[in-house]
């Protein structure tokens, strides 16, 4: 079967058949399809498109390019979240260990920062001896014995999606929703899931920025991983703003202690991590309704069950056995912290989210190109959420810089991003739409 027919007949806009998509995945993972051949396969899905059948086999070939993880013997559910990021979403630090209090199992290999977006990854690293890449079978071994584990991608799970994403990066063809799907899909799958909460993010701090194309999005993910075998609910989150209170790698692991511990919960973080949690509970079976699983989560973060869990995953994986009591004392903090003074006195209305997450990559909190070092100080604290209202030079949020000149810039990328008016603003839901 020769690469150029198959490319051919997704150009004319034909369905690929079961042999076809198997042929482009084995090029994929061996390297008989070249870079262009790729490529060109690529632009065309993204032009004519595909249907749920074709996206389901892409999903499933692409799942079995590498090891697939199996859970034998697993005494309770093994469920995991995927959001498709935004600025300040740390749920996934929150939300494994409340799962895990609760009796289900969350295997959860999370990714790096992509563009103005963090990445959990990254965040878990700012914890001095956290190491995101445990052998295989320690991996298993944890999961199994505390119920949950936060790592990073390894390089045998779903090696065909690694280098068709790589190539859809630098020929402008990652936005299609079938290939989008697939890409999360095929190493959810690989991880061997009983069931998924995916959470959309959308709005102008996120990939999705229109409620059409999340909708779209979450409805094409939904459908292809039922078809493939994974009962999966979406949500779409709103992500006109910062999420939380914090951002930044530092940051927002103190958010996530001060969270789990009870010391401060951002209300609009507390109801998407509910929210999330309640679905991953109700697809394992572990509570009857959404209702039933946020009484069940909130008893485990109020008895102290869910921040015990985090702490034993922080040890298990290498981290300091007393972080939840003394983060201060392991979680490197900015020599230079400033106020965004409000210029005048108003409402916050608006928020450039995304323009925000760049700013934290000038900070040095993210990255400008692959292998780039990450500065995990930096970053904004004491985030003023949209709707507070404020007196004119009190401050908006709190800059966290390496020196004072980084600092000043970011002041200024702040001040530009945020709208101040006169008129109070109701708050938007937290949570926008549910599918599945």
């Amino acid at each position: 079967m020769l690469a150029q027919e198959i490319i051919r007949a997704k150009r004319d806009g034909h369905a690929l058949n079961e042999a076809q998509i198997q042929n482009f995945v084995d090029g994929l993972t061996h390297n008989t399809w070249s870079e262009g051949q790729v490529a060109a396969l690529g632009m065309a899905v993204f032009l004519k498109g595909m249907g749920r059948d074709e996206a389901v086999l892409l999903t499933r070939a692409m799942m079995n390019s590498g090891r697939v993880m199996r859970w034998p013997d697993m005494p309770g559910p093994v469920l995991d979240k995927h959001s498709s990021g935004g600025v300040g979403d740390k749920v996934s630090l929150m939300l494994a260990p409340m799962v895990a209090a609760c009796g289900g199992y969350v295997p959860m290999i999370a990714g790096r920062g992509l563009g103005h977006t963090g990445g959990t990854v990254d965040k878990l690293e700012a914890i001095p001896g956290y190491t995101t890449t445990p052998d295989p079978a320690k991996f298993d071994q944890i999961v199994r014995s505390l119920g949950c584990a936060i790592i990073g991608q390894t390089a045998d799970l779903a090696p065909a999606d690694k280098r068709f994403y790589a190539t859809r990066d630098v020929t402008a063809t990652v936005e299609s929703v079938p290939l989008i799907t697939a890409s999360i899909l095929s190493k959810k799958l690989a991880a061997g899931l009983e069931g998924l909460a995916m959470d959309i993010k959308c709005g102008n701090g996120a990939f999705a920025s229109t409620p059409a194309f999340a909708q779209e999005l979450a409805e094409s993910i939904v459908a292809v991983a039922g078809g493939a075998g994974l009962k999966t609910r979406a949500l779409i989150t709103d992500m006109n703003q910062i999420l939380g209170t914090d951002v930044g790698n530092s940051l927002e692991v103190i958010e996530t202690i001060h969270y789990l511990t009870g010391k401060h919960r951002e209300p609009r973080l507390h109801e998407v991590t509910l929210a999330l949690c309640a679905e991953m509970l109700v697809l394992g079976n572990l509570a009857a309704d959404t209702a039933a699983a946020r009484v069940k989560l909130q008893a485990a973060l109020d008895s102290g069950a869910a921040a015990e869990k985090f702490a034993q995953m922080v040890v298990a994986l290498g981290g300091p056995a007393d972080l939840l009591e003394r983060p201060s004392a392991y979680l490197p903090a900015a020599p230079v912290v400033k106020p965004v003074a409000a210029p005048r006195a108003g409402v916050i209305t608006t928020m450039a989210t995304r323009e925000l997450g760049v700013a934290i990559v000038e900070l040095g909190g993210g990255r400008r190109k692959a292998g780039d070092a990450i500065d995990m100080r930096v970053g904004f604290s004491d985030v003023r959420p949209i709707g507070t209202r404020v007196a004119a030079g009190e401050p908006l949020a709190l800059i966290h810089a390496a020196d004072e000149a980084a600092a000043d810039r970011a002041i200024a990328s702040y001040l530009a991003a945020v709208g101040l008016g006169d008129a109070d603003v109701a708050a938007a839901p937290m949570v926008m739409a549910t599918i599945g």
